[in-house]
């Protein structure tokens, strides 16, 4: 840190200050103070005060100096997703959340515009075009990380690097709350700011030498000073940085790395101070509950749907409400766990756009028909208008596992007495008709773009067709019985969740749609069949299954490209199921050339 020039910064903005206010400000000795600022006068840099005994000004040639440490501007770091305050970020992404009635972004900015810095960058990502207002209101930069979903900060200032190379800038993330303004117009180093810790924590530890260098980081400690809040970027030390940043990106294995990854490993080529921070200065909010002790308001009232829905159908304040955690989201709907006097719940948020894609009020009543059966999640409450579904979380629960075939036996003896129910709905799944349903989706958002489209299209009417002749039964089907779907309790008893899809259909259209979810070959798919008919398949059973397999990868390639055309992608998802449906189309001919023809 250039001590000559915090002298000239801190006479710039205070020229009344006193050599006792500048040793107070820089954290030094009146001795240490005194000489800088001889020093400074003999560089003639500043002078004796006129008007106040015992102060100075800065002058012509002090001003000129102190114009190479101007702040050029800031980048705000707003990409990720911050799973750690779900469900409040499912619809608000966390710099955009309130804090006594002021966003956390935009109480930044409005401290950076006080201390005269105007060039303001946001790298966004997640929910990026929640951030459009803020370029009328405050003439901001949106800066989009492509790679936001699945790498980390790292990945954010590699994107970003252009705006930080030959200017000296803030870097901040857009879910700090800082409680005094800590900006100037002239920072004169690199520096991290610093909260002191008491007691053990799990924060990075900095150790710093006695002119408040950092010369190393541990992860966690004790009674220590930490890694806490904004951070400045010399032009000089972006020049040393950004290419070792660059290095590091392009290394494989670092996708996950915060960009301070990169200065821990190389602080022996670096020059980075520590900026001590006084206690409640900066605010880190690591999930809602932290937020709700600092803002009561969060407390009582979040004005978040999911959560005022919980308390509704609880009976219960907001405030109790705890413990919440995302869980995995799945293709189409959001989840996330949470507690109510010691008891675990899951609340289900639909997807955006879901409400064309799926009738809530056509699972609602099937959730109101299996009930009795026992095999399904222990329903709370479903809202056939909204979708919105809360239901108890089974602790030591896990997924069962496609290839555990002892699990896929406990699965399929569940899913055979689903078939065997007598229970029924007023609705049918009838795959033509979805078929056709996502076809227009597709061709009214971008078209679709399988080559042979036309020709795998017109086979899978001919197998549509010979299914209608076979008249084959319809029974109450789950429709997506994959492996995923199916949960193993702590006491070795099977629960069938998820039941969006089901409807009245073939019973074996289970049987496909689990193979196809699952990637199974041929064999496994035999295998499948044998376990859930308990004797091998005949041909006509396996027809059936084949035809299904076929039309189900169909229907689920045409989804995916849908999703595709609304910003979501499932990887090689789509090709995978394009391929079932030509590949068991042959199967199928194969069949029929020994036992009928079509």
């Amino acid at each position: 840190m250039n001590r000559i020039g915090l002298i000239c910064r801190y006479l710039k903005e205070n020229p009344h200050s006193s050599q006792r206010d500048l040793a107070q400000k820089m954290e030094l000795s009146l001795g240490t103070v005194n000489t800088l600022i001889k020093e400074c006068m003999n560089l003639h840099y500043i002078a004796a005060g006129k008007s106040i005994a015992g102060t100075y000004e800065l002058t012509g040639e002090g001003e000129a100096f102190l114009n190479q440490f101007k702040v050029d501007g800031a980048l705000i770091l707003a990409a990720g997703f911050g799973s750690r305050f779900v469900p409040l970020t499912f619809e608000t992404p966390k710099g955009l959340l309130e804090v006594f009635g002021e966003r956390m972004i935009e109480r930044q900015i409005r401290q950076l515009r006080e201390a005269g810095v105007e060039n303001i960058t946001i790298a966004v990502g997640y929910l990026k075009e929640k951030f459009e207002y803020l370029i009328d209101k405050y003439n901001v930069t949106l800066l989009y990380n492509p790679e936001y979903s699945c790498k980390n900060t790292l990945a954010t200032i590699y994107h970003a690097r252009k705006a930080l190379y030959g200017k000296n800038m803030y870097i901040l993330s857009s879910d700090n709350w800082l409680r005094e303004n800590m900006f100037h117009q002239y920072e004169c180093g690199a520096w991290y700011a610093s909260t002191y810790m008491e007691g053990k924590t799990s924060e990075w530890v900095l150790s710093y030498n006695k002119k408040g260098r950092i010369t190393d980081v541990t992860v966690g400690g004790e009674n220590a000073w930490v890694m806490y809040g904004p951070v400045y970027f010399s032009r000089e030390f972006s020049a040393e940085f950004l290419p070792a940043l660059e290095k590091e990106y392009e290394t494989p294995g670092t996708e996950q790395f915060y960009w301070e990854n990169v200065l821990i490993h190389h602080f022996d080529r670096f020059e980075i101070d520590i900026n001590r921070q006084p206690a409640n200065q900066i605010y880190e909010f690591e999930n809602l509950e932290e937020l709700r002790r600092f803002d009561s308001r969060y407390q009582t009232r979040s004005n978040n749907e999911a959560l005022e829905l919980i308390a509704k159908v609880f009976e219960v304040p907001e405030s109790e409400i705890h413990d919440l955690r995302c869980l995995k989201s799945g293709m189409t709907n959001k989840s996330f766990l949470f507690q109510i006097d010691g008891k675990s719940y899951i609340c289900r948020i639909p997807g955006p756009g879901t409400g064309l894609l799926i009738n809530r009020r056509e699972e609602a009543e099937v959730y109101k028909t299996i009930q009795p059966l026992g095999i399904s999640d222990r329903l709370i409450y479903i809202s056939g208008e909204t979708g919105y579904k809360i239901s108890r979380y089974y602790d030591g629960a896990r997924n069962s596992e496609a290839f555990n075939w002892d699990d896929i036996r406990a699965c399929m003896k569940v899913l055979r007495q689903l078939h065997e129910s007598g229970l029924s709905v007023d609705h049918s799944f009838d795959i033509r008709e979805r078929i056709l349903f996502y076809e227009r989706l597709c061709l009214q958002h971008g078209g679709i773009p399988f080559e042979d489209y036309q020709n795998v299209r017109a086979q899978m009417m001919e197998l549509l067709d010979h299914l209608d002749m076979m008249n084959r039964p319809k029974v109450l089907s789950h429709i997506d019985a994959n492996a995923d779907n199916f949960l193993i309790l702590a006491d070795g008893s099977v629960r069938l969740i998820d039941w969006e899809y089901a409807g009245m259909c073939d019973p074996l259209i289970d049987l496909s749609m689990a193979a196809i979810y699952s990637y199974y070959k041929e064999e496994d798919l035999e295998k499948l069949m044998e376990i859930y008919l308990g004797r091998r398949a005949d041909n006509t059973e396996r027809l059936v299954v084949y035809s299904y397999v076929a039309l189900g990868g169909f229907l689920w390639s045409l989804w995916a490209v849908y999703k595709a055309a609304l910003g979501e992608e499932f990887g090689e998802y789509t090709i995978i199921q394009y391929r079932y449906a030509k590949a068991y189309y042959r199967k199928v001919k194969e069949l029929l050339d020994t036992v009928c023809s079509i």
